[in-house]
């Protein structure tokens, strides 16, 4: 059964630093990518860092966050430094068959999603 189970999330104060997983199990394909999103209360959902299985990685947040993965785990991760009270958010990771050398983070081009985690900044 195909599932993105994710794991991290929590309450950081402005200045703090989250990790976020995101692990994935059930999938064949040997093309791929896996992105992450978030969603602010009131806003729409929105794209933050995206990696193709072969390693490209292409980021909205610049500076702040890193995605990787580890490929032994079959998990993404979402490295989030500085992290700011505009970070607050429900973030998600997502996955869709990618051939292309670069991914995209948009909403529309993922098929399945994990079941999101909570990201607070508050001092």
């Amino acid at each position: 059964q195909f599932q993105l189970v994710q794991s991290g999330g929590g309450l950081v104060q402005p200045g703090g630093s989250l990790r976020l997983s995101c692990a994935a199990s059930g999938f064949t394909w040997d093309y791929y990518a896996i992105g992450w999103f978030r969603q602010a209360p009131g806003k729409e959902r929105e794209g933050v860092s995206c990696i193709t299985s072969g390693g490209s990685t292409k980021d909205s947040v610049k500076g702040r966050f890193t995605i990787s993965r580890d490929n032994a785990k079959n998990t993404v991760y979402l490295q989030m430094n500085n992290l700011n009270f505009e970070d607050t958010a429900v973030y998600y990771c997502a996955i869709t068959q990618w051939v292309q050398a670069m991914c995209v983070i948009e909403v529309g081009e993922y098929d399945f999603w994990g079941q999101g985690t909570q990201v607070t900044v508050s001092s």
